[in-house]
């Protein structure tokens, strides 16, 4: 098989949702397989892993607002960083090694954070309302 068709098979698996694109016997035939669906983005990822709908809704409203679920997004003046738009950005190492290219690992963090400083997303949402920060 010409390294053109399997770029082209590559590039098609994006656009495939739902399965994964799997060569047979020496490149002769094509099937598709059901896989797994796994998030696509740093907002599927946070539903699965906000299960209640308010919580979601609260922290997509900050997120939202903080960095677009932009997971690099930097504060040019500030420095805060990622999807919560951490300061300084370092404090979500604690959440994990790859917390600059993870979004997981940045809602992780989120979550902790709002949890432990406001009781839960919809407290932080709250009192972000009220001082647009939090």
């Amino acid at each position: 098989m010409s390294n053109s068709v399997i770029r082209r098979i590559a590039a098609s698996k994006k656009a495939l949702a739902g399965t994964v694109v799997a060569l047979g016997v020496a490149g002769s035939m094509l099937a598709t397989v059901p896989a797994q669906a796994a998030p696509t983005s740093a907002k599927a990822i946070a539903q699965q892993m906000i299960k209640d709908p308010a919580q979601f809704a609260a922290f997509n409203n900050i997120v939202s607002r903080e960095s677009g679920w932009n997971h690099t997004a930097t504060n040019a003046s500030s420095g805060a960083y990622g999807l919560v738009q951490a300061l300084p950005a370092s404090k979500m190492a604690s959440a994990g090694a790859d917390w600059k290219t993870n979004p997981a690992t940045q809602i992780k963090w989120g979550l902790d954070y709002m949890n432990e400083r406001y009781g839960s997303p919809v407290g932080a949402w709250n009192f972000w309302q009220t001082h647009h920060w939090y």
